[in-house]
């Protein structure tokens, strides 16, 4: 018996042994085939081998899909799409062939909100074709979930226990969900819904507040923008921001004027408060004031041509006239350095006579990536001195 039980534990040891240079080249295989899709770059460039490597890892054990999902992370749109392609080759395999996928580790990284909210998601729906009772386990938790599909499943969940609670006539728990859901709802189409039933309670709500736009800001203008030519052009308040100081513009001296909006949306209408302006530019400009250094997305809307400039560096701009303007049209990633931030717009209005042309506005918020809104340090967001 001694015998054959050290035959047998040597045998398995050799084996082990014997396999486990196949497990590492495996691995390896799986981690080159992930950098060659990663490296993928734009108009053709090392497509074929990220085609390739595509077609290897679809071929890679369940057990690579952590891996894979995690390195959604730092990949460009196509790399994801490509390696969103493999997860659901392996997954869609192994479900049909074993009936099962690995749920826990499935579940484990749900719950990581460090990871992509893409490659979450991606897991989450994996995960429920395995367990239909995940939904009700997770969800309820992610009401300010990194990821923005989380946040909106439980906003959901809470908005029709709200319902219920109305057609059972039980105010107080209505106004309970309703305040609880509206915490957690980044979705302008969720706000609203939520919004209108709760100042049908009474309930003061806060639009400006809730989505972090900025609503104070010094303008001056207009400059000169006949042939479109002042997008191009690097006016004054490019070149310093000082709103002491005056300047020759379009038709006369300009100087910088505050101004406010009580638009819940944070809209100010520029064309309200300058003449001309058509073929016009002006500036705006306010201060938002960091607790920290911290990342974060400026999300604007306006159906005019646009610069932003955050603390005298430009970091987006769109010429583009006209078509449309709406929530969070526009989004761009910024970095805020601790304490006073300074914010530069330039709005362009062209010479369009049509009537649908005439507006000249524009709305900024402040929030992080989910589209969380990010408040001031201080308790408004002031004008730059």
């Amino acid at each position: 018996m001694r015998s054959r039980a050290w035959s047998w534990t040597v045998f398995i040891a050799c084996f082990a042994v014997s396999l486990a240079p196949a497990l590492q080249a495996n691995a390896a295989s799986i981690e080159e085939n992930i950098k060659a899709i990663k490296s993928v770059g734009p108009e053709g460039a090392r497509h074929s081998a990220a085609i390739a490597a595509v077609k290897e890892l679809s071929q890679a054990p369940t057990d690579a899909l952590p891996v894979i999902l995690k390195n959604f992370e730092d990949a460009n749109p196509l790399a994801v799409n490509w390696l969103r392609s493999a997860v659901d080759t392996i997954a869609d395999r192994t479900l049909k062939t074993t009936g099962n996928l690995p749920a826990k580790s499935l579940e484990s990284f749900v719950k990581d909100t460090a990871r992509s909210p893409e490659a979450r998601r991606l897991a989450y729906e994996w995960l429920l074709k395995v367990d239909a009772t995940a939904s009700d386990r997770l969800i309820p938790g992610m009401l300010q979930d990194t990821s923005s599909e989380f946040r909106r499943d439980a906003v959901a969940r809470l908005m029709a226990q709200a319902t219920k609670a109305h057609e059972q006539d039980d105010k107080e728990t209505e106004r309970k969900l309703l305040t609880t859901a509206l915490s957690g709802a980044i979705d302008d189409d969720q706000v609203k819904e939520i919004v209108k039933p709760l100042r049908e309670l009474g309930e003061t709500v806060d639009l400006q507040k809730h989505f972090g736009f900025l609503t104070k800001w010094s303008l001056i203008g207009p400059f000169d923008n006949t042939d479109k030519k002042g997008f191009n052009i690097a006016y004054p308040p490019e070149r310093e921001l000082n709103l002491k100081a005056k300047y020759v513009g379009k038709m006369g001296e300009v100087e910088w004027k505050e101004y406010s909006t009580d638009d819940e949306y944070g809209i100010l209408d520029i064309a309200k408060k300058t003449e001309p302006f058509k073929g016009a530019v002006t500036y705006a400009t306010t201060t938002f004031v960091s607790d920290a250094a911290r990342d974060v997305e400026f999300r604007l809307g306006t159906p005019n041509a646009w610069k932003i400039w955050v603390n005298g560096v430009q970091i987006f701009g769109h010429e583009e006239y006209h078509r449309g303007s709406f929530l969070d049209q526009y989004k761009v990633s910024a970095k805020l350095k601790p304490g006073p931030n300074t914010i530069l717009l330039k709005i362009c209005q062209n010479e369009q006579t049509d009537d649908w042309a005439q507006a000249w506005t524009f709305q900024v918020r402040v929030c992080d990536r989910s589209g969380v809104a990010i408040t001031p340090a201080e308790a408004t967001t002031s004008s730059t001195k």
